[in-house]
């Protein structure tokens, strides 16, 4: 009888547990989800709610290993239906879902006799002004892969695999705030809602892997001019800045990076080429591929 009783009291005391977790959990859902709205205009529903995605291409001229490799960058801005709990896209109408403004941002290009492809997704709520859902970043180069994923879930959860030594499997926790992969979206629904002055940033997850550095918020002096957005990293010696159109819809035109690289300070710059609005998940097609021509890729 003692033993039933304490076997008893051991899952009275373990789904007591599980209920504290998933209160706790659902907390951290609604702190996402608790945030102030946000006013979308008309001009902006008519562009990001067409049916179609903005695919833009860039020449891109990345420094790595102390030299400077010439290849593309392409960014792909969506809008698309977001499940909040599960953090992916939605493939039906629910009254759950959250409105998203999607980012795929893709760099290729070769060092020596060996290629690098860079891929990063931001996924930035539209309908709250709250910080982005959810961040990811792969690397793939013959050396290896890299992945990394941030979940917004009232605090970033981190989960980072790595080929690299000492880099292999993490997961952790970050507080919320800035990640500079969102900062590319807001831009694109609002140039005044960019971070101004020096706040605490996490910087790019593409940069913080490809130079193995701590994956945190870093100091960081943010500067909005006339059409074009910086950010500097003076821990870093770092100094991204994003050049963009004016007007809506504050489409970027390019972008410089200057960091070290090898022994020298270096200076990636990307051009932009060409633009289309186009529904490019229904463009598989052999026939389709002129397309790709026609954005210089």
């Amino acid at each position: 009888m003692q033993k039933k009783l304490f076997s008893f009291s051991s899952l009275s005391l373990f789904l007591l547990s599980v209920l504290v977790l998933s209160c706790k959990n659902q907390e951290n859902f609604e702190s996402v989800a608790r945030a102030e709205d946000r006013q979308l205009s008309q001009e902006f529903k008519d562009y990001w709610y067409s049916g179609e995605a903005e695919i833009t291409s860039y020449q891109l001229q990345q420094p790595r290993y102390g030299e400077l490799r010439s290849g593309n960058a392409v960014l792909i801005f969506v809008t698309e239906d977001f499940l909040p709990k599960v953090q992916v896209k939605a493939n039906a109408q629910n009254p759950e879902n959250l409105p998203v403004l999607k980012l795929n941002t893709t760099k290729n290009y070769v060092t020596g006799i060996y290629p690098y492809s860079i891929m990063s997704s931001a996924f930035l709520p539209l309908a709250t002004k709250n910080h982005a859902i959810k961040v990811t970043n792969s690397t793939q180069e013959w050396c290896g892969q890299m992945y990394t994923q941030l979940n917004n879930r009232g605090e970033y959860y981190v989960e980072s695999h790595s080929y690299f030594e000492g880099e292999a499997d993490q997961k952790f926790t970050l507080p919320r705030g800035t990640v500079e992969d969102e900062i590319w979206a807001l831009l694109r629904v609002d140039p005044n809602e960019l971070p101004q002055g020096t706040k605490k940033i996490i910087p790019s997850i593409e940069y913080l892997r490809l130079h193995h550095l701590e994956l945190r918020p870093y100091k960081a002096v943010c500067t909005l001019s006339n059409g074009s957005y910086s950010i500097e990293y003076p821990e870093l010696s770092r100094t991204l800045t994003i050049n963009f159109e004016k007007t809506f819809p504050y489409a970027i035109t390019g972008w410089t990076e200057r960091f070290p690289s090898g022994n020298q300070e270096m200076t990636a710059t990307a051009t932009r080429i060409k633009s289309l609005k186009t529904p490019y998940w229904k463009q598989n097609a052999e026939k389709f591929t002129n397309l790709r021509d026609s954005l210089g890729l």
